[in-house]
């Protein structure tokens, strides 16, 4: 036997590890290019480093290596997770590397509701254990929103129970933010609407709603399971606007259930948290103005009483007029004696000082009196004589200060002051031109002239004869003397 297989060796094709390799992973791939496994994740400790994520499938008696690519992992709805059984879907190879195949792995979904729930008890216990989750963070539902913000389908039953049962109750002004509820990219779509209803502006030209609502109707674990994305939990939690979860029936629990407001067993009942019913509002507002007005009425009548009461306490007015009515009678009775009694006090008065008043008193008070008077009369004198002689010499002071700086003066030197026919003096022969009229002022009078026409002359004509009589009268008369003043 061993002689035979020894005969046959020398003659089969031979490979190189390459070779053979490459054969055994072109083999793997062809014949499983497509396959969904299923299996308890093991051996995951995150992206690595380059971003590829590496670990294995495993069941009780196998398994089998994996990988996901960088770009693949950041695509993935559900990210794989240390223990969770899963079905994953991808293509069959080999790594010539190491000498085994493995899984590239293209999608993964956990592999039912089992390990729906592990997942979500796991990722509530992480949100819990960072505090999205406490009451401490939870707001209070306005009593009366005006704008009610819906995050939901615009297509299903649920807008329109929300519409019709806030009709009902309170009309409101409703804003829809329309999205996708369940599939792909739907948590993606539900943390925007929540997010854009927090980012509106107060005075905007759509009005920040003061409530929202984020709804949707029934259905299995994997339908809800976009409500339980860490987005979607996160974004209900840090919303500023107070917020009502509407996911599912009453039987059913997401995790957005615990990071909301309030949770509402079913859109229906979020409409009812949302608004007051507008009859019973009526009734109650009309019972408490009811109750106000009763309250109002007894304190009337409880004011009412204690006047009463006062009333009666008070004296009556003719009471309190009594006593002073008699204390004016008793002075109306005494004013006549006192009156006769203050006049013969000023009497005696008068008396005494008249009898002070006698003659030789008042001879010796008018004595006293011109004395003073004349004493008064002398020092008035003095006074006056001597302002007079201060102004005297003040005045000959000015007189003299007068003479002196006076034109006249210069005048009586021999000079004349000429002036033009309007009186204004001529300084300069420049200022004279032929045939002009002019006054010649000299010390002892005035005499009138015409001034020459010819270049080098500066005689004057005598056009005023009769003017020269005064200065005949001046040398014939002596000089006036001034009068003294005083």
């Amino acid at each position: 036997m061993k002689k035979a297989a020894a005969e046959v060796l020398p003659n089969s094709q031979e490979y190189t590890v390459s070779e053979l390799s490459t054969a055994l992973k072109r083999t793997v791939e062809s014949a499983y290019e497509h396959v969904r496994v299923r299996g308890e994740i093991s051996g995951y400790r995150g992206p690595h480093s380059s971003g590829h994520c590496y670990f294995a499938l495993k069941d009780d008696s196998a398994k089998i290596e994996a990988v996901i690519w960088k770009g693949v992992h950041g695509r993935m709805k559900f990210k794989p997770q240390e223990g969770l059984e899963v079905i994953a879907t991808g293509k069959l190879t080999t790594y010539p590397g190491s000498s085994k195949y493995q899984i590239v792995i293209e999608a993964i979904e956990p592999a039912g509701v089992g390990a729906l729930m592990a997942l979500m008890e796991e990722r509530k216990k992480k949100l819990a254990a960072e505090g999205l989750f406490d009451d401490a963070r939870k707001q209070l539902l306005p009593w009366l929103p005006e704008v009610i913000g819906v995050v939901t389908s615009p297509t299903g039953a649920v807008i329109r129970d929300i519409l019709h049962r806030l009709e009902d109750r309170f009309p409101r002004h409703v804003l829809v933010w329309p999205v996708r509820v369940q599939g792909e990219g739907s948590a993606e779509q539900i943390a925007a609407a929540i997010q854009g209803f927090n980012a509106l502006p107060n005075n905007g030209k759509i009005a920040k709603p003061d409530l929202l609502i984020v709804a949707r109707g029934g259905g299995s674990l994997e339908d809800l399971w976009s409500f339980n994305e860490e987005i979607v939990v996160r974004a209900a939690a840090e919303s500023m606007i107070p917020l009502i979860s509407a996911v599912g029936h009453e039987t059913d629990v997401t995790l957005i259930d615990f990071a909301a407001d309030k949770r509402a067993p079913t859109p229906t009942a979020a409409a009812e948290m949302a608004v007051p019913v507008r009859a019973e509002l009526a009734v109650e507002v009309s019972g408490l103005a009811r109750q106000a007005f009763v309250c109002w009425a007894r304190g009337q009548e409880h004011r009412r009483t204690e006047f009463r009461g006062a009333a009666r306490a008070l004296p009556k007015p003719a009471d309190l007029l009594n006593i002073p009515r008699q204390r004016l009678d008793r002075a109306a009775s005494q004013l006549p004696r006192a009156l006769r009694g203050n006049s013969h006090v000023y009497e005696r008065r008068l008396s005494a000082i008249g009898g002070r008043l006698t003659t030789n008193a008042l001879t010796a008070k008018i004595v006293r009196g011109r004395e003073q008077v004349a004493r008064f009369a002398s020092d008035a004198q003095r006074c006056v004589t001597l302002h007079i002689s201060q102004r005297r010499t003040r005045l000959q002071y000015v007189s003299q200060l007068l003479d002196a700086l006076s034109y006249k003066g210069v005048l009586e030197r021999g000079f004349a002051l000429i002036r033009d026919a309007d009186g204004k003096p001529l300084h300069r022969a420049t200022n004279i031109f032929g045939g002009q009229h002019i006054d010649i002022e000299l010390a002892d009078g005035r005499i009138g002239a015409i001034a020459d026409d010819s270049a080098d002359s500066t005689a004057i004509k005598d056009s005023a004869r009769s003017r020269a009589s005064p200065k005949r009268a001046a040398d014939v008369g002596a000089k006036k003397v001034q009068g003294d003043l005083f």
